[in-house]
């Protein structure tokens, strides 16, 4: 698979552009160089990286069929879900019919889900934030699937135990994942350049995993903190497929967003 190892050169310029994206690439690279020094000793080599791009990708779409199979048949809409994620990610045509075969694998009777669980959990030791991107993308396409009702419920947190996920970090990824369908920047009050609502800035600190009595310097480094876990760059590094970027790069776009609206209100310079 020689599309895993592209380089994703100015994949942040790409996206924002302007000034804010050379804002946004000079943040955000000062902060995955200080989290490369940091992780220097669980850092992937060439080989893992492809390693662990190979498994994920498997088994995203794998898992992805499994989950869709739970309740004993794949309806039209669990089957739109699938396609709408792989349209999301800009799979080419070659990586589509490749992730088609996956998803068919896993409805199969035999499919074993701790096996392929416990198996990206090994390719993907230290390095967690490849796996709270895996859940992401099971939950996004659950929700637009059959909105994690019935049996899926309770399989989204068998899976998210299987791979360290803890039943908060879930409920965390479900709400910010429900609020990015919603799109809670539209509901800024008049427009715009309006005030945001509440409701949108409760929405905000939830996309950034804070309570909304937190301080300023709190909520500039729950920002932070969001930014760099979702960083394309390093997540690319510690082996997520290129093709999965694009889940990261809507992650992020969300999180600019949110801290936009709580600066704005805050006064935060």
């Amino acid at each position: 698979m020689k599309w895993i190892g592209k380089v994703t050169g100015g994949l942040i310029g790409l996206v924002f552009g302007g000034p804010i994206g050379v804002a946004l690439g000079v943040l955000l690279g000062h902060q995955f160089d200080q989290a490369q020094s940091a992780d220097d000793g669980q850092r992937a080599t060439p080989g893992d990286v492809g390693a662990i791009s190979a498994r994920f990708f498997g088994a995203t779409f794998r898992v992805m069929g499994y989950v869709a199979k739970a309740d004993g048949r794949v309806s039209e809409q669990e089957i739109a879900a699938a396609r709408a994620v792989m349209a999301d990610l800009r799979l080419d045509a070659r990586q589509v019919r490749e992730a088609i075969a996956l998803f068919t694998a896993g409805k199969a009777p035999e499919f074993d889900l701790d096996a392929e669980l416990a198996t990206l959990r090994a390719a993907c030791r230290g390095r967690p934030d490849i796996l709270r991107i895996f859940i992401e993308i099971q939950v996004r396409a659950a929700l637009a699937g059959n909105n994690l009702e019935g049996p899926v419920r309770p399989i989204m947190g068998r899976i998210a135990a299987a791979t360290r996920v803890s039943g908060l970090e879930l409920a965390q990824i479900e709400a910010v994942l429900r609020i990015q369908r919603g799109g809670f920047s539209q509901q800024r009050a008049g427009g715009a350049g309006a005030a945001p609502s509440g409701a949108a800035l409760g929405e905000a600190y939830r996309v950034l995993e804070i309570e909304a009595a937190a301080s300023d310097a709190e909520v500039v480094k729950a920002y932070r903190r969001q930014l760099s876990r979702h960083h394309p760059d390093k997540l690319k590094a510690n082996g997520l497929p290129e093709s999965m970027l694009g889940h990261a790069k809507q992650r992020t776009q969300q999180i600019i967003e949110a801290y936009e609206l709580i600066r704005v209100r805050r006064g935060i310079n």
